[in-house]
């Protein structure tokens, strides 16, 4: 389940999110510096596509707009069937689908590794199960999932070291995944930029812009 309101609604009173009591993103490591840095990797080349799940991707997405080396973002859904690839349906969390973004980057300007290290110290709370925040169930889950074996064994080595690190009280819950990404509807894509005033945007994604700026600001655009 999940109280994110439908893309009509924009404002924090009609979102009723000064009832749900909870509190809002980000929740970065006490001391952002000590986040392990990623491991070392070689450059593909030509573009390269990372999809990573954190959670609704309205913010995920419109986060990793403003990382430097990538080219584009889009949202959409990881984890299931491509017949089920639907926000009605991945809404009932019986599709396994995940909530993810497909992003294209330039890997001479920034690095898979750098990706992950913006994903889990800013994009989300890799603690969470099955969760963020308000957002409830399988499909706001925390899952990576690998597009070759480079990239499935830079994850796994990553995860491993932000929980040997200690930067979060309690352990990392991102599983690595397979499964084909399927683009999300129309109006799901840019929400962010498109809707800058909607209540949900304001409180629970727009810090993670705040958090990226000022935890890496060397990777904002």
């Amino acid at each position: 389940m999940s109280i994110r309101p439908l893309p009509v609604l924009a404002t924090a009173a009609a979102l009723g999110l000064a009832a749900v009591g909870l509190a809002s993103w980000p929740e970065t490591p006490a001391n952002a510096a000590a986040f392990p840095a990623p491991p070392a990797e070689k450059a593909g080349s030509g573009d390269q596509v990372a999809v990573l799940a954190g959670g609704c991707f309205w913010g995920i997405e419109g986060l990793f707009e403003h990382v430097k080396g990538v080219k584009s973002v889009t949202a959409g859904y990881a984890g299931g069937a491509r017949k089920d690839a639907t926000y009605g349906a991945v809404s009932t969390e019986k599709t396994g689908h995940a909530e993810a973004v497909r992003i294209v980057y330039d890997p001479t300007k920034v690095s898979y590794g750098t990706l992950l290290k913006v994903f889990f110290s800013v994009g989300h709370d890799p603690t969470q199960v099955n969760r963020q925040f308000p957002d409830v169930g399988p499909s706001y889950r925390s899952a990576v999932f690998p597009q070759n074996d480079a990239q499935r064994q830079v994850a796994a080595s990553y995860i491993a070291a932000i929980g040997q690190a200690g930067v979060y009280s309690k352990p990392v819950a991102t599983k690595i995944e397979t499964g084909a990404f399927y683009p999300a509807e129309s109006y799901h894509q840019d929400f962010l930029r498109r809707n800058p005033t909607n209540g949900y945007i304001r409180r629970y994604d727009a810090p993670k812009l705040d958090a990226l700026k000022k935890t890496w600001p060397a990777l904002y655009r």
